[in-house]
């Protein structure tokens, strides 16, 4: 694109003037990133107050919570019976009046220590073995001795994360460990070098790939910690898979386990590889003997919920509530515990069950969150219901057309509910379990925000290029837009399968640094395409085995009919950039849509799935097949083989010691680009991480600059240092 420098009268504050019909350029001063600056989370979140409710529940089931209000922080108590509430300057001076103590227990326990539910002891990891702490005493004796390199007691590694904290999960009488000893010796090694004078320090660790012919296995164990006996479940091992995400620990404990109340029983979901077959088990804790209660099978990959696993076991009435998208949609199942037999569909409808919140057993009812059952909402808002085991008396508890956000009370008679859209502003109240409105806690206050030009984002919905679904996301512009200008567009992609570009549907005053980039004269563009959870199976299903779609087409389509009704979008001048599955989607649009995309910007991506953990891939490819002339099923989804049909401006940028997506992925497409003699840009943060840490505002201004000087053409100041927090 032709530059021409001109000059521009100031007047109160500069802003970029764009327009894709004029011939002229200018310069983006250094006035202009200042004031995007202003627009970051780090220097807005302070023009807030009276924001959300984070209720910290007592024994009595009466709560506090803190609040910035404009006198400062505040400590509120609230008598949950009535909703009255008093404040106080301090914790101390609320929990003195209210005769509780500050709950704060002296021990000895580490973050790398899993502490019992009595609070007596903590299980740690020491040697590949399990180690056992008493936390009064602080004695300490080994629990298991056969545990060897790579073939430890509850190790912690997904290869993309990995902890010293071991996975396990306590009886509830605190004597026995559910966990597992963990074999990770044939799978594939990855290998880190830092950057430093002298000799690099080479990090190292047990990282499997698709390509492996086996991956992690596990041995599961329950752990008699008063005999320090092991008893193995008879059942054979198990790859290291889970229902929710890929990770065995997605909470941070042993998921898919539960154990009965009287800790005779251990319930668990055994996940194959591919992610396809999920298996309900019961064992005898004290047996070690195995019951297959029932299983399914699905043809793409069956997961247990959104954000939430969702099965239940219920020993006292020998059920299960279990988790389905066997008709389209996720929901609920009644099962016999004995039988294996389905007793009745719980829920029920055109809607997605996402998280189980509470089962009340004597009276036989579900209280859980769901998107898309009211009518005229976004789909992807989450509502609070409850209904009974035989699936009748369906009950709304949160009616607001708004995203909710639930905390219950231990006791189950109350609950907090926080409710607010992408436009406005959170509500916090406090309701019976009823749905009865008992008291208005909270209202957060943005007329601070108003005050410097902050303006919401615009709530958009388009049709998929099927024009099967309605699609949604959110449009970010200049807080003075001028609709007879046109501007560039930046589409901002993160494309799951897990997650979504936009992400949280309530309230934020800030999402990354899309508004700040918009003050620069952009309109940048958000859309949740095809293929992303929350809603129905066959949405989430429609990129199944093929990763390289990231949503790209939804992309394209929906900005052209955004542009048939907002004409200052110029569809001319189309940047994108997303990071991690995002960087992914980023080269791959500059590679594969080059006449569309002119400009990207591609972060941390794991462009090929061969070269990144391999539950990612299996979960949504499917397990790596090859023909009979070598070629597999993840050959046409990498990056590198479409590098040389690159156009537009590429700015690739990764960190040398990323240890989620290994910079590998990246050095590839970089390889490819020279082999195909193209011009791009690369940054390299010698020892930054996935997420790039302190270098991420280095990052940002990069951005910026990349995207003003080739997708707008104009000139950007020199070495800006973004510093949100400068007054």
């Amino acid at each position: 694109m032709r530059k021409i420098l001109l000059t521009f009268a100031l007047i109160g504050f500069s802003f970029p003037s764009i327009n894709a019909q004029d011939k002229t350029v200018r310069e983006v001063t250094k006035d202009d990133y200042e004031r995007a600056t202003k627009y970051l989370g780090a220097s807005v979140r302070d023009l807030v107050t009276h924001g959300g409710v984070n209720p910290n529940w007592l024994k009595n089931g009466n709560f506090w919570y803190n609040v910035n209000t404009a006198d400062g922080t505040q400590y509120i108590f609230v008598n949950a019976n009535n909703g009255k509430k008093s404040s106080y300057n301090s914790v101390e001076s609320l929990l003195k009046v209210h005769s509780q103590s500050k709950e704060e227990k002296s021990t000895t326990a580490s973050y790398y220590d899993v502490v019992s539910p009595d609070g007596t002891k903590a299980a740690f990891i020491r040697d590949w073995n399990l180690w056992i702490k008493d936390l009064n005493s602080d004695e300490e004796f080994q629990l298991t001795t056969d545990g060897v390199e790579n073939f430890g007691y509850a190790t912690d590694n997904a290869g993309w994360r990995k902890s010293d904290r071991p996975v396990l999960l306590w009886s509830p009488d605190s004597k026995k460990i559910a966990t597992y000893r963990q074999d990770q010796r044939h799978v594939s090694d990855m290998y880190l070098v830092s950057t430093n004078v002298g000799a690099p320090k080479l990090q190292q660790w047990k990282y499997p790939i698709a390509e492996d012919s086996a991956v992690i296995q596990i041995k599961r164990v329950i752990i008699d910690v008063e005999n320090s006996t092991i008893i193995p479940l008879k059942v054979e091992n198990d790859p290291r898979r889970g229902s929710l995400c890929d990770d065995i620990s997605c909470s941070g404990s042993f998921d898919d386990n539960e154990w009965s109340a009287d800790s005779k029983q251990l319930a668990f979901v055994s996940t194959s590889r591919d992610h396809k077959i999920a298996k309900l088990r019961i064992a005898n804790a004290a047996t070690g003997e195995v019951r297959d209660i029932f299983e399914e099978t699905v043809a793409t990959q069956y997961e247990s919920g959104q954000g939430a696993i969702n099965w239940k076991f219920l020993p006292k009435s020998n059920e299960i509530i279990w988790y389905s998208e066997r008709d389209d949609w996720g929901h609920l199942y009644l099962y016999d515990a004995r039988s294996g037999e389905l007793k009745n569909q719980i829920t029920k409808g055109d809607y997605v069950v996402t998280k189980v919140l509470k089962v009340d057993t004597d009276k036989r009812e579900i209280y859980f969150e769901a998107n898309g059952r009211e009518k005229d909402s976004d789909p992807y808002f989450s509502h609070f219901y409850k209904i009974d085991f035989k699936g009748e008396n369906l009950k709304l508890l949160t009616p607001e057309n708004s995203n909710h956000s639930i905390s219950i009370s231990p006791e189950a008679r109350f609950f907090v509910d926080n409710y607010s859209t992408p436009s406005k502003p959170n509500t916090a109240v406090l309701r019976d379990m009823n749905g009865k409105l008992i008291s208005n806690l909270e209202k957060e206050d943005i007329s601070s925000l108003k005050q410097i030009g902050w303006k919401a984002p615009t709530q958009i919905t388009v049709r998929s290029k099927n024009d099967k679904w309605d699609l949604y996301g959110l449009m970010f512009t200049p807080s003075d837009l001028d609709s007879t200008k046109t501007y560039p567009v930046v589409n901002y992609i993160y494309p799951g399968p897990q997650g979504g570009g936009v992400g949280s549907r309530s309230f934020s005053v800030s999402r990354s640094d899309h508004q700040a980039l918009a003050e620069l004269g952009f309109v940048v563009v958000i859309i949740d395409g095809a293929c992303n959870p929350g809603r129905s199976k066959s949405f989430h299903d429609a990129c199944y085995g093929n990763m390289a779609d990231n949503t790209l087409e939804d992309q394209i389509s929906g900005i052209k009919q955004l542009a048939k009704k907002y004409s200052f979008l110029d569809l001319n001048s189309v940047g994108i950039w997303g990071h991690s599955g995002g960087g992914f989607a980023t080269a791959a649009a500059m590679f594969k849509y080059p006449e569309f995309y002119k400009v990207g910007i591609s972060e941390s991506g794991n462009h090929d799935s061969r070269n990144y953990e391999d539950d990612w891939g299996e979960r949504y490819i499917g397990l790596l097949t090859k023909d009979e002339a070598g070629n597999s099923n993840y050959d046409d989804q990498a990056n590198a083989k479409f590098a040389e049909n690159l156009k537009g401006k590429l700015l690739l940028a990764h960190g040398g010691l990323d240890d989620n997506v290994p910079p590998y992925n990246t050095y590839l497409v970089v390889d490819a680009l020279v082999k195909a003699n193209k011009d791009f840009d690369l940054i390299i943060f010698p020892n930054a991480r996935h997420g790039f840490g302190k270098d991420s505002y280095y990052m940002m201004r990069r951005r910026w600059d990349y995207f003003v000087e080739n997708l707008m053409g104009a000139k950007h100041p020199t070495e800006f240092k973004i510093e949100p927090n400068k007054k």
